[in-house]
């Protein structure tokens, strides 16, 4: 990857900031860090990083609220990296705008690994030029990167919209859980269903007008999902 990416490590524990600075310059990447939730969003708004890694037990509030609050303006991957290990605590990280989630203890072989996972996922996506898809009241321009419903822009992670492209691509097909897993997230995430439940959930909230009576984004229950229009 680029050597000049930068990481923000969103973390107050400073054994544990030292420990993944460390491992992250050793691989190539420049590294800031915070250790709270309100000076982490000061540096990821001054240092625009490519990915933050983000601890949820911060002293001055929860690590949900910096997603919530750095997702109302960008779209910078997050890597959770927490002790909380419950699929429920994975499950609202996710649904809040997380992007990926690992457990502590964790290796930095695997750590490295996801964040350069992400930067792929992140800038690698490139949709064919001109292409447009249109349906009830939104529009998806592939070429601007930019979803319209009623003609206001809809803000868009970098996953929710490679989700929302693969199902635009194969209008009409039902897509298992697992081919959605391996072609948005990669082959790491296979068995982890949850990651679909959670963000189809989060496109329908923001592009279906009835989010619990889809029109668009259809469940095929015990297999996966279908986009129809």
């Amino acid at each position: 990857m680029n050597d000049q990416a930068t990481v923000l490590i969103v973390e107050d524990d400073p054994h544990i900031r030292r420990f993944v600075g460390r491992a992250l310059r050793e691989a190539g990447y420049e590294v800031a860090e915070a250790d709270r939730v309100i000076r982490g969003l000061v540096e990821a708004a001054s240092r625009r990083p490519s990915v933050v890694i983000l601890d949820l037990g911060l002293p001055d509030m929860d690590g949900k609220e910096f997603v919530r609050e750095l997702r109302q303006w960008s779209d910078i991957p997050i890597l959770v990296l927490s002790v909380r290990a419950s699929e429920q605590d994975k499950i609202d990280a996710l649904t809040t705008g997380a992007d990926d989630y690992l457990t502590k203890p964790f290796g930095v072989g695997e750590l490295v690994a996801r964040i350069k996972a992400l930067e792929r996922r992140h800038s690698g996506y490139q949709a064919d030029k001109g292409t447009t898809y249109a349906f009830g009241d939104i529009s998806v321009d592939l070429l601007k990167r930019e979803v319209l419903k009623a003609g206001e822009p809809v803000h868009l992670t970098s996953t929710e919209y490679r989700l929302l492209c693969y199902l635009l691509a194969n209008n009409g097909k039902v897509l298992t859980h697992t081919q959605l897993l391996l072609h948005v997230w990669g082959q790491a995430y296979a068995e982890r269903n949850h990651y679909t439940r959670v963000f189809v959930g989060r496109l329908r909230q923001k592009l279906e007008d009835d989010p619990a009576q889809p029109r668009f984004i259809l469940t095929e229950a015990g297999v996966g999902y279908r986009f129809r229009h």
